[in-house]
């Protein structure tokens, strides 16, 4: 059996926790992951960007030694009516956009998409595009971008949609209980990167320490689970991120007592540049 409530999409709002709070938390970086709890993710770590208005971000991850080197993930929070008429400052990267909160409207080579929560697009490296923050609340979503890797005879073209009309794949054996949501083909060797959301009902597990040369941006949408990452058993919950190297052993089990659902980018259907 298999949870039909509604999606949730947790997503931070800042703020500054009082002199009375403990200090200690979750956050860990290792060589081979980092894990990046909802709880740091104030107001003191924001940044803002030259090329958008009305906007702060929380990088979550960007190409560093001894970490994953493929793409970078931000959260951004855009006040209604900011946003950016030339978000993409690199025309080589393309881009992923997930909305959490609030209402987005991206504007794609002319043509206007408007995003209400669990609303995506794909936005195709050298394309035209701006974004605008369109709700009475401010807009809050991830954007992952990375430099694309071009073949010949393959352009990988603009997808705009919704979590909800994606009809999720069940993994072979799980009676659904751990499903994926794919809203980029993955038959379809022009897209180089993917931004999947996988879903676990309580007691569902990946049964074998996945290891592998895919990088992983990993966000908890809704829910909370134990992962295992290079031996060590990590609790994780809404809102936390964790960063993966290529080859880090992973595992999770989703202990309930909801089901257990987070937002992973990874890098696909290319050969090893050496």
């Amino acid at each position: 059996m298999t949870t039909t409530d509604p999606y949730t999409y947790w997503a931070p709002t800042g703020g500054h926790p009082p002199q009375t709070k403990l200090l200690t938390d979750r956050a860990i970086v290792t060589e081979a992951y980092t894990v990046i709890p909802r709880g740091v993710m104030r107001d003191i770590v924001t940044s803002n960007l030259p090329e958008w208005t009305g906007t702060r971000s929380w990088v979550l991850s960007k190409p560093v030694a001894g970490g994953a080197v493929t793409f970078s993930q931000t959260i951004l929070e855009v006040a209604p009516g900011g946003g950016s008429e030339k978000p993409e400052p690199q025309v080589e990267v393309e881009g992923f956009i997930f909305l959490m909160a609030g209402a987005l409207e991206i504007t794609h080579e002319g043509q206007a998409h408007t995003l209400t929560p669990g609303g995506y697009g794909f936005l195709p490296a050298g394309s035209t595009w701006s974004v605008k923050s369109t709700g009475a609340e401010a807009a809050r979503f991830h954007w992952v971008r990375k430099r694309y890797q071009p073949v010949a005879g393959l352009d990988p073209e603009a997808k705009f949609g919704q979590e909800s009309d994606v009809e999720p794949a069940a993994m072979p054996g799980t009676d659904n209980r751990w499903r994926t949501t794919r809203p980029l083909d993955p038959n379809n060797l022009a897209y180089d990167m993917h931004v999947n959301i996988v879903t676990f009902e309580p007691g569902a597990v990946i049964p074998f320490a996945e290891t592998h040369e895919m990088e992983h941006g990993l966000y908890v949408l809704e829910g909370k689970a134990v992962y295992r990452l290079n031996g060590d058993w990590v609790e994780v919950q809404e809102g936390d991120f964790i960063s993966m190297r290529a080859f880090c052993p992973q595992a999770c089990y989703a202990g309930g007592p909801g089901r257990f659902r987070y937002l992973l980018y990874k890098d696909v259907n290319r050969q090893v540049e050496l």
